[in-house]
């Protein structure tokens, strides 16, 4: 069993993909984990379903769903059943994702950039190749909030397996609001994640994207997306009945609360939409605006319109992201001096003012003009006023 433990922490075994998740009629839970003879994994499903009346979002249930299953794939492989698991087991996880390459980034070109370097015309970073630190630190607090729930029913160990940080615990609960963000040493076997700045596409770069759309639906997409700051699933989930022509306003329903919240969009956006709708013809006013162009008519999806922009980045040599263009609109937004900051987090839907502030800061490669102009600036020449003898000046102040 040791040598189990070892091999999956070093990367020299594989933990085979078997169980999958699958989408059923109930409602609670909406999804739920089989293991490898298909059959139901009920402690899975006893939490999934707790967490679904707990009035979480299914996308966030099929989230947990698939944590929890690379959790018991591990423990499949350990031959270790989930409720006698242990610190070791959660250690093993850890360090089988560290190592190990995310399915969902396999590269299928063979020409294609090599991970993480970087891309020379956007300064962006290409995706690693395996499982980013976010992606862990989330996957053991799924764990560990899975144990706290049997642990409240008196199932499974004793001592949860994912170690906690009790120094974070105890500056939570007695934070002052008004304070600075206290700092606090994280929990073992949490990754440290890297702090970066928003990236926002420049303007001369933002036109060779919209100008790289070849049709008007791609064009009215990237338009009302820059200009509302909309995310990329809510844009796409536009109905003819979420769009006020004369006011020039959206509808969305915001990621999180679920709520259905207006967002202004620019003029140009509306009228290569309706360009775009004249010619593919309005949906039913319950069906999305944004449809596919090739096959069975259809919603367009996130992985659709995510291809949209891969095969304008392979135009131009970039790698943008859709999350990239709300960064964008975000920056505009709030470097624009005839929008307070209280205004554009009321627009981009942000729940806290310090997240749009982050929009605030200015980078090099934004300010390519300022900085040329300041290089070729001529040193300013001293002068005296006429009368005055250079030399005095120099016998006075020194110099």
């Amino acid at each position: 069993m040791q040598q189990f433990h070892r091999a999956l922490i070093e990367g020299r075994a594989d933990v085979p993909r078997v169980g999958c998740v699958i989408e059923v009629e109930t409602s609670y839970p909406r999804y739920v984990v089989l293991d490898a003879t298909g059959a139901l994994l009920e402690p899975v499903v006893q939490y999934l379903r707790d967490l679904a009346l707990s009035d979480n979002h299914p996308l966030t249930c099929r989230s947990y769903a698939f944590d929890l299953l690379r959790w018991f794939r591990v423990l499949w492989f350990l031959e270790v059943p989930w409720h006698r698991a242990t610190e070791a087991e959660t250690s093993a996880l850890v360090g089988w994702l560290r190592v190990t390459a995310n399915p969902q980034r396999r590269r299928r070109n063979p020409d294609a950039p090599p991970p993480e370097s970087v891309n020379g015309r956007t300064g962006k970073n290409y995706l690693r190749v395996g499982y980013a630190p976010s992606t862990i630190n989330h996957n053991i607090t799924v764990i560990s909030s899975f144990y706290a729930f049997h642990g409240h029913h008196g199932r499974g160990p004793v001592v949860n397996p994912v170690p906690e940080a009790s120094a974070l615990r105890h500056v939570l609960a007695h934070r002052d609001p008004d304070a600075a963000p206290p700092v606090f040493r994280r929990a073992r076997l949490r990754q440290r994640v890297p702090s970066t700045e928003p990236r926002a596409i420049p303007d001369a770069m933002w036109d060779e994207l919209f100008a790289a759309m070849t049709h008007d639906r791609d064009r009215a997409a990237v338009l009302l997306y820059v200009s509302s700051g909309a995310r990329a699933s809510e844009l796409l989930g536009v109905t003819p009945a979420d769009i006020d022509w004369s006011r020039q306003l959206i509808y969305v329903v915001t990621k999180g609360s679920q709520e259905r919240e207006p967002v202004p969009v620019s003029p140009q956006a509306l009228v290569i939409l309706a360009s775009y709708l004249d010619r593919a013809g309005l949906p039913p006013a319950h069906e999305p605006v944004f449809r596919t162009r090739r096959g069975p008519e259809k919603p367009l999806s996130y992985w659709a319109m995510r291809r949209v922009m891969q095969r304008a980045n392979e135009k131009l040599g970039t790698n943008w992201t859709l999350h990239d263009i709300r960064h964008t609109a975000a920056n505009r937004m709030a470097n624009d001096p005839a929008l307070t900051l209280p205004q554009v987090r009321v627009i981009l839907r942000h729940s806290d003012l310090a997240t749009t502030g982050r929009y605030l800061n200015a980078r090099v490669e934004e300010l390519f003009e300022a900085l040329q102009a300041h290089y070729n600036r001529l040193p300013v020449e001293q002068r005296f006023a006429p009368g005055y003898d250079p030399e005095d000046f120099k016998a006075v102040f020194g110099g």
